[in-house]
């Protein structure tokens, strides 16, 4: 029987900063639990990798402000790259409600500390792309500090950085259930066999509810399919753009390679774990991106180069951290709703703190709890790509 003093079950992006960051915390005796044969399968190696401060709520806006430095200095930290590119989110408005959000955005995240956040005019909008389709837009936000990660190189650094410290990662190793007595959870079955600890941590992404289910939580996240659209080598677009978010259609884009990736949120998508891409997807981005951005029309994409991930959503698109109250030694990181990776960071400290000093000053994390959806306190995060 092993047995450690916490076990993560998960292995990707969250699951290995959670790793990390309780090894700064002072505690090694941690084992990682991936059901893959090496890790990155699930939602990191298929996210678009963007960062970002610009959020409508303090708490996500406080989290951006811790993982966005991380970021900066990963690569001297954990002598490993994370692939960080300042080049910035443009959000555009084209009506006067959208101009207002951001002008009350930009007031909360100045309020929080953000620095590089500003407010633009339509030249503004159209010095930083100039590409853009402009008769219509009456504004922006931009942030220089914002950008995009290598998310499947932010993961390995995290746990190789982890694993010189003494935790052990294992691979093929998949949860078939959470045992429980009078004090609280007390270890994890897998096919392999029982694995003991009184400090079990859910980060298993999208599977986040079925893997709380193991344990008797109700968790309420749910999969959810999202799409990208890479474009085959294209210099329409500048590579130092930023990310481009139109905001009355959701349509956003980035350098990606030497051409563009594609994106769009479709209202359409239903719940469930449809890990297939949708070839009818490319027509729809593509119809709302040339709209925008009208030298897309001279970009080529190859469907096969297209994929899909899952989005981990919770009802207020606000992620779950922390303690389970009814059910000691029992830890949630999960819900992020697409922030995942930009929050990693972020969410290993809270939780490292959570279990080692049962406080973190970082955000409050009252905000986060999994408690709050029984209390009926949700959070209200509009800005959601």
């Amino acid at each position: 029987m092993k047995s450690a003093d916490v076990i993560i079950i998960g292995g990707g992006i969250v699951g290995s900063s959670i790793a990390y960051h309780l090894t700064e915390a002072g505690c090694t005796s941690v084992l990682v639990l991936e059901r893959e044969s090496s890790q990155g399968k699930g939602s990191t190696g298929k996210s678009m990798g963007g960062v970002r401060a610009q959020f409508a709520t303090p708490v996500n806006i406080r989290m951006s402000l811790y993982s966005i430095p991380f970021f900066g200095r990963f690569d001297e930290v954990m002598g490993h790259p994370s692939g960080y590119r300042p080049q910035g989110y443009l959000f555009v408005a084209t009506n006067q409600a959208h101009l207002d959000y951001l002008r009350e955005n930009y007031r909360s995240q100045v309020e929080a500390g953000l620095k590089d956040v500003h407010l633009l005019d339509p030249a503004g909008v159209s010095r930083l792309a100039p590409e853009l389709r402009s008769d219509d837009i009456l504004g922006g936000s931009f942030c220089a500090t914002d950008g995009f990660v290598d998310p499947y190189s932010v993961m390995t650094g995290f746990m190789l950085k982890a694993m010189e410290r003494g935790v052990q990662l294992l691979r093929d190793t998949d949860v078939t259930g959470i045992r429980v007595d009078a004090a609280g959870v007390c270890g994890v079955e897998t096919a392999q066999g029982f694995l003991a600890s009184r400090t079990v941590v859910n980060a298993t992404g999208a599977w986040a509810g079925t893997v709380a289910r193991l344990a008797g939580v109700d968790l309420p996240v749910e999969p959810l399919r999202r799409m990208l659209v890479p474009t085959e080598p294209f210099d329409g677009v500048s590579h130092l753009s930023p990310m481009v978010v139109d905001m009355n259609t959701g349509f956003h884009y980035r350098p990606e390679g030497r051409g563009l990736l594609l994106a769009w949120n479709d209202p359409e998508e239903t719940p469930g774990f449809k890990l297939n891409f949708d070839r009818a997807f490319i027509e729809k981005v593509l119809t709302r991106g040339v709209d925008r951005l009208p030298c897309l029309e001279e970009a080529e994409v190859n469907p096969k180069r297209a994929w899909a991930g899952l989005y981990e959503m919770t009802p207020d698109h606000h992620p779950v951290i922390g303690p389970v109250r009814s059910l000691p030694g029992f830890f949630l990181a999960n819900g992020f709703s697409g922030h995942g990776v930009m929050h990693s960071p972020a969410t290993g400290r809270i939780l490292a703190d959570l279990i080692v000093h049962g406080r973190c000053d970082l955000v409050d994390t009252e905000l986060l709890g999994f408690e709050r959806f029984a209390a009926g306190r949700l959070l209200h995060e509009t800005a959601v790509l």
